[in-house]
């Protein structure tokens, strides 16, 4: 099931996505099609675990026949991301993709070396924006803006001490990340933290999807129409299972938690008025404009 926040007036709601119906407002439809009360936005319904989201498909398998619910044009409704305003910062991996490191080593003159664990930073919540929503050129503080596809992990069950075997069984779902980079600002810092971490450089969405295997998934980027990035999640170094192992070791995961799991090869500058796609399989696609 594909779950979307979309805009109403001045809040932000809770929908489920349907390749022709549109959007179904979840929470309204629950009460009118079965009586019963669902939470009204993405966090509460990943709060309420299993029985919320069990609710949260019986409600949608009902809409596409019964009477009552509450569909909105897909044309009409501005999608935000599916997650706001995280409670945490966004956890994000670098370095996993070997053809990603090899090019960036040749751009910073170093080494080609590959990481034995992973590679942790973060973005802070005030990074993330939605679909449509206009990414910060920022040009006073870089010169060179990158794009980088990602799939991300949302956390769905609080954990700590997972074990890789029992880490999928944690996640709600996968949504798509473009992780937006000053570059030449990381040359500079030597650091990922602030050079990712600028207003807008996290947009996210535009779903989450619950149901789908993330071992092998196409990720693509396009720019202005002409692709720049196009791999498989299998040539990641450290799956989405092994990333949440490795994160709990030390701190405990919550409810709508993202984690990045880094991008493949091919990123490249971005300029003002660019319009950057990027594109999972399974997900669908999240677009942004360069402002």
């Amino acid at each position: 099931m594909k779950l979307v926040t979309f805009r109403q007036n001045d809040a932000v709601v809770l929908g489920a996505l349907d390749a022709t119906r549109g959007v179904l407002d979840l929470a309204k439809s629950a009460q009118a099609i079965l009586g019963r009360e669902l939470p009204g936005t993405m966090q509460g319904l990943i709060d309420g675990g299993a029985a919320a989201l069990s609710l949260a498909r019986e409600t949608f398998a009902a809409a596409q026949t019964r009477t009552g619910a509450t569909w909105l044009p897909l044309a009409g409704t501005r999608l935000a991301a599916p997650l706001p305003q995280p409670r945490k910062n966004v956890f994000c991996v670098g370095q996993n993709y070997k053809a990603h490191i090899a090019e960036m080593a040749r751009a910073f003159g170093r080494e080609v070396s590959y990481p034995k664990i992973p590679m942790f930073f973060s973005k802070p919540a005030t990074t993330v924006v939605g679909q449509d929503d206009q990414v910060e050129r920022h040009a006073r503080h870089t010169a060179k803006l990158d794009y980088e596809v990602e799939l991300a992990v949302v956390i769905g069950a609080r954990g700590r001490d997972i074990a890789e075997g029992e880490a999928l069984s944690h996640v709600f779902g996968y949504t798509i990340v473009n992780d937006v980079t000053a570059r030449d600002a990381q040359q500079a810092h030597g650091q990922f933290f602030k050079v990712k971490s600028f207003d807008t450089f996290c947009p996210l969405g535009p779903c989450i999807e619950t149901d789908l295997d993330p071992a092998a998934l196409q990720l693509s980027t396009r720019v202005n129409g002409q692709a720049r990035q196009h791999e498989s999640t299998a040539l990641m170094i450290f799956d989405c299972a092994f990333l949440v192992e490795f994160v709990t070791a030390v701190m405990t995961l919550d409810p709508g938690d993202v984690i990045m799991t880094g991008t493949p090869a091919g990123i490249g500058p971005l300029q003002a008025g660019d319009v950057v796609e990027v594109e999972i399989e399974g997900i669908g696609t999240l677009r942004n404009r360069v402002s």
